[in-house]
C-alpha cells in the first residue's frame, strides 16, 4: 500500500466523520482507505453495492473488473445501475456512479475478463481482491492468483437464498486458501442466477458484508475474519460461522511452498 496522507482536508474531515470517530478507523485509518487500491472482480449483484460501499468510506482506488454489459434483468438486484445503462459496459457504468458519489474516489474500469492467463497483471500491487465474480472458473484463477501474489481475497457468492463470504490468506501458517476449502474440481458444472433464480436483496447484505470484511483487510478491527465462512440461509433467516481448515494435500498451498 502507498504511504498514507498526513492529514485530510476540512471536506474529508466532514465525509467520513462517522467513521474518524470510529476508535478502530480514526483519522488514520480513513487515510489509510484513501491510499488503498482494491480489486473488484464482477459488478454484478454482489459488485454492485460493494462498490457503492467501498467508495462511499473512501477508498482510494478501485479496479472494477467485468466484460459484460448491463441488461435489463440485472435491474433487480444490480443497484449500481439504472434504465439508462442498459447496453452500457458495466465497468464504465460503475465508473460514472462512483463520480458522482465521491470525487476522492478513482475507479478504473477494466473491460476484459479475468482469467489464469491475464490474472497476474490485473490484480499486481492491488492491497486486497473482492471477489465477486458468478463464474466457478474465474474463482479459481483469482483465487490461485491471489495467492501466488500474497493478496488478501475477500470471496463471496450466492445461492437463491443462502449466501457466503470469507476472507483467505492461504500463505499465513494454518491459514486455508480458497482450494483448500473446494478442492480441485476438473468439472463443476456452471450455475448462475438465470437459471436458479436469486433473491435480489440476498446480493445486497453480501455485496455489504464483503465491503467490511475488506474494509476490515484494510484497516484491521475487531475478530480476524481470515480462516472462517459465513454462512446465510435467507429463507430460515440465520446465520452462522464455521472455520475452514488448512488442507495439508491442496495443491495451491503447496505450490506456494514449492515457490518459497
Amino acid at each position: 500500500m502507498t504511504p498514507a496522507p498526513l492529514t485530510l482536508s476540512d471536506e474529508q474531515l466532514e465525509r467520513y466523520a462517522r467513521h474518524i470517530v470510529l476508535k478502530e478507523i480514526g483519522g488514520a485509518g480513513q487515510a489509510r482507505l484513501l491510499s488503498a487500491d482494491v480489486a473488484v472482480i464482477g459488478a454484478g449483484g454482489i459488485g454492485s453495492p460493494a462498490i457503492l460501499y467501498l467508495a462511499a468510506a473512501g477508498v482510494g482506488t478501485i479496479r472494477v473488473i467485468d466484460d459484460d454489459h448491463v441488461a435489463l434483468s440485472n435491474l433487480q438486484r444490480q443497484v449500481l445501475f439504472g434504465t439508462d445503462d442498459i447496453g452500457a459496459a458495466k465497468a464504465e457504468s460503475a465508473m460514472a456512479a462512483v463520480a458522482r458519489l465521491n470525487p476522492d474516489v478513482k475507479l478504473i474500469p477494466i473491460n476484459a475478463r479475468i482469467d489464469a492467463d491475464n490474472a497476474a497483471l490485473m490484480l499486481r500491487d492491488a492491497d486486497v481482491v473482492l471477489d465477486g465474480c458468478d463464474s466457478f472458473a474465474t474463482r479459481l484463477a483469482v483465487a490461485d492468483c491471489a495467492q501466488r501474489l500474497r493478496i488478501p481475497l475477500v470471496s463471496a457468492a450466492v445461492g437463491s437464498f443462502e449466501g457466503q463470504l470469507a476472507t483467505y490468506r492461504g500463505w499465513e501458517s494454518g491459514q486455508p486458501c480458497y482450494r483448500c476449502l473446494v478442492g480441485d474440481p476438473q468439472d463443476a458444472p456452471e450455475r448462475n442466477c438465470a437459471e436458479t433464480g436469486v433473491i435480489g436483496a440476498l446480493t445486497g447484505v453480501m455485496g455489504s458484508l464483503a465491503a467490511l470484511e475488506v474494509i476490515r483487510a484494510l484497516v484491521p478491527f475487531g475478530a480476524d475474519m481470515a480462516g472462517k465462512l459465513l454462512l446465510a440461509d435467507l429463507l430460515a433467516m440465520r446465520f452462522r460461522t464455521v472455520s475452514v481448515a488448512k488442507d495439508p494435500r491442496c495443491s495451491a498451498c503447496a505450490a506456494e511452498l514449492c515457490a518459497n
